[in-house]
This record gives C-alpha cells, structure tokens and sequence, in this order.
C-alpha cells in the first residue's frame, strides 16, 4: 500500500484529502507544516507529499526544495496544492521542484488524477 504525507495547515483540509486518499486505498499520514513533515519525511520517507503552501515554520517552497535537494527523498513526487493560484506561482512552485500543482478548491477527480499518476508503480 502507498503512504502519502498531507501537509496542511488547516485541519479541515487535511481530513478532507486525507479522507479522500484513504478512501481509494492510499495509507495517509499527516504534518501541520513543513516542520513537522521534514521530520515525517526523514523519520519515514512517504511515497508521496501533498501539500500547502502557505504555513507557518516552514512554507511549502521550502519543503519542497528540502525534499527534492535530497539524496534520499529526492525522488518523492510532491503536490503543491494552494489558494496561489496565478501563473507565476505554478511556475515557482514547479520551479522549487514540484512535480504537479492544484490549485484549491480543487475537485476530488483532479487531486485523486494527479496522485495516482504520480504514484510509483
């Protein structure tokens, strides 16, 4: 079974994907924010990160450019999912590393699409 880590600041969105991925046969385990997902991350690596952008400690950027800056986590696929939704910040985002961006609200087909694409085989 794959592991996907939710990064999320709001807990209301974090039960939502994480009912969502968990629903369709994913193990979810979840961060607050960057902080708490490096430790995650390092602690167990997931097959799998999706996560905000804008939260406290540790913004998603830089989580994102930790994990993909990585020799050990920097094949895991990551999902930037945020409210930026102008161009310029899909292009940062893809930029820092990201391998796929959805912006909020997002519809359950397009994340649970783009997860399961990026997902190791």
């Amino acid at each position: 079974m794959s592991t996907v880590l939710v990064v999320d600041d709001s807990p209301t969105v974090r039960e939502m994907v994480s009912e969502l991925l968990e629903q369709n046969g994913l193990e979810v385990v979840v961060a607050n924010d960057g902080e708490e997902a490096k430790a995650k991350i390092e602690a167990s690596p997931p097959d799998l990160v999706v996560m905000d952008i804008i939260m406290p400690r540790m913004n998603g950027y830089e989580l994102c450019r930790w994990i993909k800056t990585g020799v050990k986590t920097k094949d895991i696929p990551v999902v930037l999912c945020s409210t930026k939704s102008e161009e310029f910040d899909r292009y940062w985002g893809l930029k820092q590393g990201g391998d796929a961006y959805v912006t909020k609200p997002f519809s359950t087909e397009e994340l649970l699409d783009t997860v399961k694409r990026l997902l190791p085989k």
